[in-house]
């Protein structure tokens, strides 16, 4: 089965910017490859004490994570989605993780919400019931 991939035109970071979204996203590449139990806990222990992400906040962390890797700008959702929220949270704020799979098409995806909507995904993805969902605690 082939999916057709469009990439955004990414935006370049200066290079005093990359450091904490390059951080973010190879601890996501790390973290993406536990189980989604442990991807679970360790992202709700993330996820206390920050304060709900703005959608402008998450947008911007996910637009740094896009610009500095090229997995995430393609079809790396777990760890673009865990990247946005770990950039969102060493920021102070915390966006709603959220993972999930449906039939018709079969797919499975993960992403952010902030305000109650999806953050930058495509139109296709909408409609995807959640599995797992992290929201922010305080």
């Amino acid at each position: 089965m082939s999916v057709p991939v469009v990439f955004r035109e990414r935006n370049r970071l200066p290079l005093h910017r990359r450091l904490l979204p390059l951080l973010a996203v190879a601890a996501a590449h790390l973290i993406g490859r536990l189980s989604p139990l442990r991807i679970r806990r360790i992202l709700t222990a993330c996820s206390r004490g920050g304060r709900p992400a703005t959608y402008a906040e998450a947008a911007r962390a996910r637009t740094e994570v896009v610009s500095v890797s090229v997995r995430c700008a393609g079809q790396g959702c777990v760890p673009r989605s865990i990247a946005t929220a770990l950039l969102c949270r060493a920021r102070g704020s915390w966006p709603t993780w959220r993972t999930g799979t449906r039939t018709v098409p079969m797919m499975a995806h993960a992403w952010v919400e902030a305000e109650g909507r999806q953050v930058e995904e495509p139109a296709l993805i909408q409609g995807t019931p959640p599995l797992i969902t992290i929201a922010p605690r305080s």
